[in-house]
């Protein structure tokens, strides 16, 4: 036991410094100043008027039963007093208040004045062959008229000066996508231990450099709620409606984005997106059970991969902890379950500082792992026998 811990310990050590390059590599949207450069560049408040008046700007956000948040999501997205932007929001069948909501939203804006187009669409019925946001995402596409299309998940909300931040990285880079995971606000303890872990594997197994640096499209990570992406890049890459029933619509739509040889940026919108994905502990399973083996290419030999590696560097440690406590170990297996423990926490620690988690949640990181797990097996079970999957009303396999 001593001898698999010194080896789990290594392994963590090396990871952890990895982490700390790799997260270095992430770019930082940032609020661009409005005040006059001192090199007498043109200031950003300059050329956002410039730029709005050149370049049209489409904020697309795809809603189904979101009543309660789609409100707030509105209300953040015309606070930002983009010039000329065009919202459109596509009620996509909903059975609740959803609809009703984005319209008093809309009578309650004061931005409808001037030159910002609002529009509610009421959706198409589903047809067979796509997902339901897929072909929701599609019909809003095909009715937007800017050359940015900024698709937008209608619980994630906008901060302050967001669209100028996304708009000054859109700017420098000129075409493709940009795109990156927004702050995740949780309240359950199951969000707690669930949601965080998408940055956590993303950090610790994607060469966040080869998402902007390489053409590959295995090198890719993007996050629905935020995908900012041209419209020339869109059309190239075939748009959501080459996605057909994909079940992680963001993760394809990227890679067809990059296949097309277009530009891509995994930027941290931490910052300036923030989004509470799931309300409840049966949303996180749910939702996670849909995607987690098709966000593995259903590949049986690489679940049983992870499942098997997150098990011993993640779960043994604490458990041979426990043991040792108990009498069952001797104390210097004791001791280096202490240090795997603690080198699992610091990498915790430091993708959760990256990300503006609350860092009291690293502690959390075994028994996430666990229920991360405990989805990941449902969810292949889900796949291999036909069950399939059920969110928002809509059975997927």
């Amino acid at each position: 036991m001593e001898a698999l811990l010194e080896c789990i310990a290594a392994v963590l050590g090396f990871q952890w410094l990895y982490v700390l390059w790799n997260l270095r590599q992430m770019p930082q949207l940032k609020t661009p100043s409005m005040d006059e450069s001192k090199e007498g560049q043109t200031s950003f408040s300059t050329r956002r008027n410039e730029l709005s008046g050149s370049v049209r700007l489409s904020v697309l956000i795809p809603a189904r039963n979101e009543e309660g948040k789609i409100g707030r999501c509105i209300a953040s997205v015309l606070a930002q007093n983009w010039p000329g932007l065009e919202l459109l929001v596509l009620d996509d069948r909903s059975e609740d208040g959803t609809r009703e909501e984005a319209l008093a939203a809309f009578q309650a804006s004061s931005c409808r004045a001037g030159d910002t187009v609002l529009r509610l669409i009421d959706g198409a019925p589903l047809p067979p062959g796509i997902t339901g946001k897929s072909h929701a995402c599609m019909q809003l596409a095909r009715e937007a008229s800017g050359q940015w299309l900024l698709f937008l998940d209608s619980d994630a909300e906008l901060g302050e000066r967001a669209l100028d931040a996304a708009m000054a990285m859109a700017e420098q880079q000129g075409s493709g996508l940009i795109t990156g995971f927004p702050r995740q606000v949780t309240g359950s303890l199951m969000e707690r231990l669930v949601v965080p872990l998408m940055s956590f594997v993303i950090a610790c197994h994607l060469p966040i450099v080869m998402v902007r640096k390489s053409s590959n499209p295995a090198f890719v990570a993007a996050h629905g709620a935020f995908m900012l992406v041209h419209s020339a890049s869109y059309e190239a890459s075939g748009g959501h409606a080459a996605l057909g029933e994909h079940l992680l619509d963001d993760m394809e739509l990227a890679r067809r984005i990059k296949s097309s040889g277009c530009p891509m940026t995994l930027a941290n919108i931490c910052s300036h997106v923030y989004m509470r994905m799931y309300r409840d502990a049966g949303e996180v399973w749910n939702g996670y059970r849909k995607n987690l083996f098709a966000g593995l290419g259903r590949s049986h030999l690489l679940l049983l991969w992870i499942m098997l590696s997150y098990s011993l560097l993640y779960l043994l440690p604490p458990a041979a902890l426990v043991c040792a406590i108990a009498g069952l170990l001797p104390a210097t297996a004791m001791l280096l379950a202490i240090v795997c423990c603690l080198l699992g926490f610091g990498i915790k620690l430091t993708v959760d500082r990256h990300h503006r988690r609350p860092l009291r949640d690293a502690v959390l990181l075994a028994p996430g792992i666990a229920a991360l797990l405990a989805i990941a097996a449902a969810s292949w079970y889900g796949s291999v026998t036909g069950i399939g999957y059920s969110w928002k009303g809509r059975r997927y396999l």
